[in-house]
């Protein structure tokens, strides 16, 4: 067929080129050859048109893969900025707290957690070489963190505050309620034998009560957050929200006073 096709243009072609004048064999070869040419014209084109948009996909790719890497490059910048900037003002307010005490306190960093229900603790890059004992309490901007339990030459954990084995003698500030702190893990603190007729409110802060030489009265240990009372029982149940959030810590600060010297002291040692 497309031999055949090809014959009949030849032949075509050679009546059209006989001849001076412009007959009817000329007519009907411009008329058979003109949408032939036309066809393969737009044909042409379209080849070439679709080559530069297949180059121009090309150069708009390889564009695209340079601007996503140079993206990519400013959020990691951006990451380490914003986390450089968090880490200072983290040890801003370390710095603030430190010029408020009186006595020269040990900044450690967190380098491990573990998070054992009954005994959540933390692990620091301080320990016997930094002069660290056990029974030193752990304190950050915003109040206590816990207290040493144990000790290497360059690393210390500490059982958190919150941690259920926890137990911490605390009062109410604006009268002097006392009462026992207990640790509840993730759900913060539970404050015992406080007595239904105390005045106590959701809102109310909670600190040290500085008794038993561990712990000095009146640092922060969080704010009530729930009260209720039970027909039975002496006690209210309350709940108390910490001021310090122990799934963040990155940095806290160690009290150097020897506290199992002081408890020794007063004979108030627990035994081992």
């Amino acid at each position: 067929m497309l031999i055949t096709l090809l014959l009949v243009v030849g032949l075509l072609l050679l009546a059209a080129m006989l001849g001076g004048r412009f007959g009817p064999p000329h007519q009907f070869t411009l008329d058979f050859i003109g949408p032939l040419q036309s066809a393969v014209t737009r044909t042409f084109s379209g080849i070439v048109n679709l080559k530069n948009d297949y180059v121009a996909l090309l150069n708009v790719r390889a564009e695209n893969k340079q601007l996503q890497a140079q993206i990519d490059k400013y959020l990691t910048e951006l990451g380490e900025y914003r986390e450089g900037y968090s880490t200072y003002r983290h040890l801003q307010e370390l710095l603030g707290l430190k010029d408020k005490l009186t006595f020269k306190p040990i900044a450690a960093r967190v380098v491990g957690k573990e998070p054992a229900y009954w005994y959540q603790t933390i692990v620091v890059d301080r320990g016997k070489k930094d002069d660290i004992l056990e029974g030193m309490i752990a304190f950050a901007p915003g109040g206590v963190v816990g207290q040493v339990m144990h000790t290497a030459d360059n690393y210390s954990k500490i059982l958190l505050a919150n941690a259920p084995s926890s137990a911490i003698d605390a009062m109410v500030q604006k009268n002097r309620t006392r009462g026992i702190l207990k640790g509840a893990g993730e759900k913060g603190f539970v404050l015992q034998y406080v007595l239904k007729t105390a005045d106590v409110e959701v809102g109310d802060f909670i600190v040290t009560a500085g008794i038993g030489g561990v712990f000095p009265a009146g640092m922060p240990l969080g704010k009530i957050s729930k009260i209720e009372k039970k027909q039975r029982g002496m006690f209210q149940e309350i709940e108390v929200e910490p001021h310090i959030d122990f799934q963040k810590l990155e940095y806290v600060l160690l009290d150097p006073t020897d506290r199992k010297a002081v408890l020794d002291s007063m004979n108030l040692s627990p035994a081992r």
